[in-house]
């Protein structure tokens, strides 16, 4: 017994067998913000309104640098998911919907390279 109507079955319209993993995926990365960000946020606290120097300092820790840099890769991971999802339900046209998720993933990948370049930078001295 299915649950589609005939029109469904002829034209094969139905579940896309990928929503689960959607849902899963963001409440992973959800969940790893929660620790990230007060891990990631404390240290950024501490170097507001300090000299060069002392904000370098703080980064060269590896531990502040690591929690940095997975704090980058995660929340755009998040973010780039959670775009494509709105992009998904709300852009019309099959070629508009492909340049936006294209742009969607080329922004977020630069950004998150940038982070982590910037990132490495400071904790390797350079």
């Amino acid at each position: 017994m299915g649950y589609r109507t005939d029109r469904q079955r002829v034209e094969g319209l139905g579940s896309a067998k990928d929503g689960t993993t959607d849902w899963w995926q963001m409440r992973i990365s959800a969940v790893a913000l929660l620790v990230l960000v007060p891990l990631f946020v404390f240290p950024l606290a501490r170097g507001l309104g300090a000299d060069y120097d002392a904000v370098r300092a703080i980064y060269q820790n590896p531990f502040n640098a690591i929690v940095a840099i997975l704090f980058f890769i995660t929340i755009l991971a998040h973010l780039r998911h959670g775009l494509q999802e709105v992009i998904m339900d709300y852009v019309p046209g099959k070629a508009m919907l492909t340049f936006a998720l294209l742009t969607n993933t080329m922004l977020t990948t630069l950004i998150g390279v940038i982070g982590v370049f910037s990132v490495a930078k400071i904790a390797f001295g350079g």
